[in-house]
């Protein structure tokens, strides 16, 4: 099948690529508008308990959550002067009144009005001169509750007039940040790595030709994939960080694409007589038959890739969170076109080129390569590496295989957590104020609403639950001074509800917290109550763990199961696809506990800039699982398509090992410093998170490209020996006439 396909590109190479960039021009204008379309949130499960809660809450007593604090500040006023107090309520009644449900000052009740003559000392700081204004949004859905802060955020400035000082903390404030901040970030890592990558590319492909190849698929694979992502936005909500996702794998991606897919072309063009002494028209000939046999090796080798790599990001959209969901939808659109541009724009360019893809030779590197395949097929330093390795598998395997599970030891204590300010730059607006509304007014405390419908405030079942509240808390946080408090509406269906707010010392994300909801959760309902609902920030990554924590197996089986198909119908296998599973397993756990040490145990703050947060966020591990699996599979496939070409010639396995990292040593590990260096790139972001993915993924990438696929896999192999290829007779059969073999 896909040799057939290169037999068509080859003979209609000029049509294909016209089409192509028609596609391209199209892709680009419609995709440009993705920008206005994407959402900003998309961090929890949308049917957790926390969720409803929120949603029945706005229903039964409007905007009544806190969703962002404003602090306002003086340095001659106190708290306690009118001035300052005149000053503060100016600024609240200045508001965009359209996105403000309720505001609470430090002179008003819990309901907003102005009651108090005294400022409430919980809503002033220690030293008297900064006051917190508490406020609730109207939205009911994350793009609405953004909008509507977008439309707030400049009344929430007091004017130069006041003498206030103003920071702004909370959920949206943090989220703004958090997405300015990674835009410039992108900036800079595209500003940082494109050049690296393109001095890199002209050093191993050695022409200015060739390695303008890959920059051409990964412009392709980011245009295309930000068109289909534009689709999926008029169908469901779309997190903007979908556009992280399909610039790295986009460029990663069209690095290793054209890397294996020029590499063969090389070689199998090398194999034709020099059409240029018979003219050009010759020279089209070799180099549409050296395409033709191109696609039938490496770009089956792309295309299995292709689809493991999309089946590993598709695997995100078995979770309910919408920022994951969102990075599978970028991650597929930008594998898919990336897998398309290299299996049909980038032959049908090469047979355009034919041996001008050598065009621009950079003169200290105008040596032309001997290919591997026109030399003795195991020879060479690769070769006698693997040669070495196979000398002693065992004793490579039992070393190297204790050293990944002692770098990945970390990850067995590794707490978890959710997005907040922490995860920002010490300078960022949000984590200034954060920070001070967490040490300017006493001990940090963190609260849950608990949302009882069918009973009054008054009841005094309801009583008897509150009651219990606090104590239900235990040692994990301080029951005397936890405060309860209750206010009453009725129901929609004219019954009463209440709505309890717990609160505690501790940070929100922190396991003391954590813990303190299942606690209230587990606490016996009161008698006559229809529902008990307990939601809140702690609530809100109790109830995301538990989303990823459910979703887990699934992705596992889907990445599993479908990589062991596709492994199998390339290479016929049963033995493979478990081997290459786990192999891949070792070095992403051992990465996970690269970043464990540093992110969650605080080492290495100083050198990488960033504050630990004593944990990790429960979405990114996940993010990396699924791209890791998918690229470490890449290597895969590529080394084995080579090794099985050569088992299939000699039928002598250390040959074929040997014969196998030899042609493709060098490439691999090519590909993988050029998309290590796209990867690193993001480890320069000031996003905690951002950073934590530059890094985890450069470690797993370099241990897969050269411990794993350089040491383990022959090592391995040599001990497996034929059973490497073993398949049940009627499976082998099976394979043997429909199973996808080189040709």
């Amino acid at each position: 099948m896909i040799e057939r396909w290169g037999g068509v590109v080859a003979r209609r190479a000029g049509r294909v690529l016209a089409i192509a960039l028609l596609l391209a021009v199209a892709a680009g204008a419609f995709g440009a508008g993705i920008f206005g379309s994407l959402s900003n949130g998309g961090f929890g499960d949308p049917d957790s308990e926390s969720a409803r809660a929120v949603e029945q809450s706005k229903e039964l007593f409007g905007a009544v959550g806190v969703d962002v604090v404003a602090l306002y500040g003086s340095a001659d006023l106190d708290a306690g002067d009118p001035a300052f107090r005149e000053a503060v309520l100016a600024t609240v009644a200045g508001y965009e009144a359209d996105a403000v449900g309720r505001v609470v000052t430090p002179w008003s009740d819990e309901t907003g009005s102005l009651t108090l003559t005294e400022p409430n000392p919980a809503m002033v700081s220690t030293d008297g001169r900064t006051v917190q204004v508490l406020v609730s949004l109207t939205g009911d859905s994350q793009d609405e509750m953004a909008a509507e802060y977008d439309a707030l955020a400049p009344s929430l400035q007091a004017g130069s007039d006041t003498g206030l000082r103003t920071d702004v903390a909370g959920t949206w404030a943090t989220y703004v940040d958090v997405n300015d901040t990674v835009s410039e970030d992108l900036k800079r890592a595209e500003l940082l790595s494109l050049p690296v990558v393109l001095l890199l590319s002209l050093l191993i492909f050695g022409s200015v030709v060739a390695a303008s190849m890959p920059v051409m698929v990964a412009g392709f694979a980011v245009i295309g994939g930000l068109a289909i992502v534009r689709v999926i936005t008029l169908l469901t909500e779309v997190s903007v960080f979908s556009i992280n996702v399909i610039t790295l794998l986009g460029m990663g991606l069209a690095i290793d694409y054209a890397l294996f897919v020029i590499s063969r072309f090389r070689e199998e063009l090398a194999k034709e007589p020099d059409g240029r002494v018979d003219g050009r028209g010759a020279d089209r000939e070799a180099a549409r038959a050296a395409i033709v046999r191109t696609m039938a090796t490496a770009g089956r080798t792309v295309m299995f890739s292709g689809l493991t790599v999309a089946v590993a990001m598709s695997s995100l959209l078995v979770f309910p969170v919408g920022f994951l969901r969102s990075l599978g939808y970028g991650g597929f659109a930008a594998v898919v076109v990336a897998m398309l541009a290299a299996l049909t724009v980038l032959p049908a360019v090469l047979v355009l080129l034919g041996r001008r893809i050598d065009a621009g030779r950079v003169p200290l590197l105008n040596r032309r390569r001997t290919s591997p395949s026109l030399t003795r097929a195991a020879d060479g330093r690769w070769a006698d590496l693997a040669r070495a390795v196979m000398r002693r598998p065992l004793t490579y395997i039992v070393v190297i295989g204790a050293a990944l599970l002692a770098v990945a030891s970390p990850f067995l204590h590794v707490g978890w957590g959710g997005v907040d300010y922490r995860g920002l730059p010490h300078d960022a607006p949000a984590y200034v104020a954060s920070e001070k509304l967490a040490t300017a007014f006493g001990e940090e405390t963190s609260s849950a609403e608990v949302l009882v419908v069918g009973l009054g405030a008054e009841d005094p079942d309801l009583q008897e639950y509150v009651a219990r509240l606090p104590a239900a808390l235990g040692d994990r946080a301080d029951a005397t001074t936890a405060a309860v408090a209750a206010t009453t509406a009725d129901g929609a269906d004219g019954g009463p509800a209440t709505l309890v707010r717990v609160t505690w010392p501790g940070g929100s994300q922190d396991d003391v917290s954590q813990d303190a909801v299942r606690d209230l959760r587990d606490v016996a309902a009161p008698a006559g109550a229809d529902d008990v609902l307990v939601g809140g920030l702690s609530a809100d990554t109790v109830d995301l763990l538990a989303a990823v924590g459910d979703g887990l197996p699934l992705m596992g089986l889907v990445v599993v199961v479908t990589m062991f198909v596709l492994l199998f119908l390339a290479f016929g296998s049963l033995v493979l696809p478990l081997k290459a599973i786990a192999m891949n397993v070792l070095s992403i756990t051992a990465s996970f506990g690269v970043v464990t040490w540093i992110f969650a145990d605080g080492h290495l703050e100083g050198l990488l800039d960033f504050t630990s947060s004593g944990y990790l966020d429960a979405t990114q591990p996940i993010l990396m699982l699924a791209i890791l699996f998918g690229l470490s599979m890449d290597y895969e496939v590529f080394l084995l398509s080579r090794v099985r070409e050569e088992w299939d010639r000699s039928g002598d396995n250390e040959r074929a090992v040997a014969a196998g990292l030899q042609k493709t040593g060098r490439i691999i590990t090519s590909a993988a410093l050029l998309l290590a260096v796209v990867i690193g790139a993001f480890a320069t972001s000031g996003i905690v998170f951002m950073k934590l993915i530059g890094v985890g993924m450069l470690v797993a990438l370099l241990l897969d490209a050269t411990v794993v696929r350089a040491l383990l896999v022959p090592a391995t192999m040599r001990l497996l020996g034929r059973w490497n290829w073993w398949a049940p007779g009627p499976l082998r059969r099976w394979w043997e006439r429909y199973g996808f073999r080189e040709a």
